[in-house]
């Protein structure tokens, strides 16, 4: 396992997670006195790995159609844009 690699990728999600909607709303979740913690704990870890799956297997594939540097330039692009949206409806 490259650790350089996973630490990167951890790190990554993570710093991206914090205070998303998701958590807010698995915290909003969890904060019902009739829910188990644990099945919260399990459902949000679930859907979280199921769409990391799906992110892998989406980079696979559209990494054989088109090349890694294209994807980086359109990823970084997309970045971009979004940050710049989000600066003016700010």
């Amino acid at each position: 396992m490259d650790w350089k690699i996973f630490l990167t990728v951890f790190a990554s999600v993570f710093i991206a997670e914090l205070g998303d909607k998701t958590q807010l709303a698995t915290m909003l979740f969890a904060a019902d006195k009739e829910v188990s913690r644990t099945t919260v704990f399990l459902a949000a870890s679930a859907a979280l790995v199921v769409a990391s799956g799906l992110g892998v297997l989406a980079g696979s594939v559209l990494t054989q159609m088109i090349s890694e540097k294209i994807l980086h330039y359109v990823a970084g692009a997309g970045f971009i844009v979004i940050g710049v949206f989000t600066l003016l409806r700010a």
